[in-house]
């Protein structure tokens, strides 16, 4: 299964939300097209009674009780003797009928009606076509317009219908500067117009993808080994999870990897890393429960640089963006990889809980300040309605975003695709 079907499927709280208060809008206020004089019904709908049944020859018409059976052409039967030179050709070719019931002329007769002993001849159906396709016609079939039997509600796009358009981009969170922008942009060029609920969403979808379009990056890579990549985030964000699974996609790719678990604190987060470490193959350094977390990250960088290893995934401890002392915490560890290497950390990725909400923006704030955040990743998008934060956080601080997961397994976390994300987050099939 593609990732886009997995991010589609995945994503059914975002976009049924989406789906289910966008046709709620066009119903309020919408009215029906009238499908008829738009497309007209195919004519193979219509009943032609001339092909219900096959026609019969002019020259063997068909016999009733009433009629006996013509006689062949004495010059054409078989095994009859050729005519000498002198035979004086008859008159008429075929010989009289035998005595009997009068006949009526010969003549073409008209077209049969149905026999009631013959079933009506049926055109061949087209295996490939459904009932909905063979009433939607040809231009249905090739553009997927809806069935003339389906209508169409549309709506003028009026400040009305902007205003409640606003309230939902909104509720899923995303934000009311990016609802208010997008809105205009839909609006431009096309208020007064009648629109669909899906000329709507495609528009939408439009307009997500070309905000997240500058944002889509993937993790950098540097020629400096290691290359140092400082993970933060809050509390139960994915932080663990995510450089597992970062760790493996890398091992996968050829680059030798060293896994620093900095959560010194919890040891169940360190067992945790333990077991992504063995499933990628990749070594995972880690010091005494409650030793200073900014000492392991520098012998870290010490044993990776011997190893000749190409990237260190440091782990961080969980961390309100309220604690202060928690936050200094974080800005020693930082303050310590560079005396190492005064370039370090080269990426400092910020794991981001989508159902945070618009909470993600005040840790974007205050993680930036601290620790340098150079990239985000958005985790549990599966879980929430509230997709759209990643396009307020796009639209607000243009950070790159490297990848989005979806699940827990190995492959729910892959690089962010603009187009894919929008399509998904609207409900629509992607380009």
């Amino acid at each position: 299964m593609s990732f886009f079907g997995k991010l589609k499927s995945k994503l059914f709280k975002s976009s049924s939300k989406l789906d289910e208060g966008l046709d709620a809008i066009m119903q309020d206020g919408g009215t029906e097209d009238d499908p008829a004089p738009q497309v007209p019904p195919p004519p193979s709908e219509q009943p032609d009674p001339v092909r219900e049944v096959p026609e019969t020859p002019a020259e063997t018409p068909v016999p009733t009780p009433a009629e006996a059976p013509m006689p062949q052409d004495p010059v054409t039967r078989p095994g009859a003797p050729a005519p000498g030179p002198d035979a004086t050709p008859p008159s008429d070719p075929r010989p009289e009928p035998a005595p009997g019931p009068d006949l009526p002329p010969l003549e073409v007769p008209p077209r049969p009606e149905p026999r009631p002993d013959l079933p009506p001849a049926e055109v061949p159906a087209d295996p490939g076509r459904t009932e909905e396709t063979r009433r939607a016609g040809l231009l249905g079939r090739v553009f997927g317009r809806p069935a003339p039997s389906e209508p169409v509600i549309r709506r003028v796009l009026d400040d009305d219908l902007l205003e409640s358009l606003e309230e939902l981009l909104i509720a899923s969170d995303m934000g009311v500067d990016t609802a208010l922008r997008v809105t205009a942009n839909i609006a431009e060029g096309r208020f007064g117009k009648r629109l669909s609920g899906r000329e709507i969403k495609t528009l939408l979808a439009d307009e997500v993808a070309r905000i997240m379009e500058p944002v889509a990056r993937p993790l950098p890579l540097y020629p400096r080994k290691p290359q140092v990549v400082l993970v933060v985030g809050v509390n139960g964000s994915g932080k663990t999870t995510t450089i597992g699974k970062l760790a493996s996609q890398f091992r996968a790719a050829g680059k030798k990897v060293v896994i620093a678990a900095g959560d010194t604190f919890r040891a169940a987060a360190v067992e945790q890393l333990q077991v992504w470490g063995d499933r990628a193959g990749v070594p995972v350094l880690t010091a005494a429960q409650g030793s200073d977390p900014a000492s392991l990250a520098f012998d870290a960088m010490t044993k990776a640089q011997a190893d000749g290893a190409d990237l260190l995934l440091i782990d961080t401890a969980g961390r309100l963006q309220n604690r202060q002392d928690l936050m200094e915490e974080l800005a020693k560890i930082v303050r310590v990889i560079r005396k190492k290497d005064p370039d370090a950390p080269h990426n400092t990725l910020l794991v981001l809980d989508a159902t945070t909400g618009q909470n993600a923006l005040k840790q974007v704030e205050i993680f930036r300040q601290v620790a340098d955040v150079s990239g985000l990743v958005m985790t549990k998008l599966d879980g929430t309605a509230k997709g759209g934060v990643l396009v307020a956080l796009a639209d607000r601080f243009g950070l790159p975003i490297h990848a989005i997961g979806v699940g827990e397994q190995i492959d729910d976390l892959q690089p962010f695709d603009p187009e894919e994300f929008a399509a998904a987050l609207t409900g629509l099939d992607p380009a």
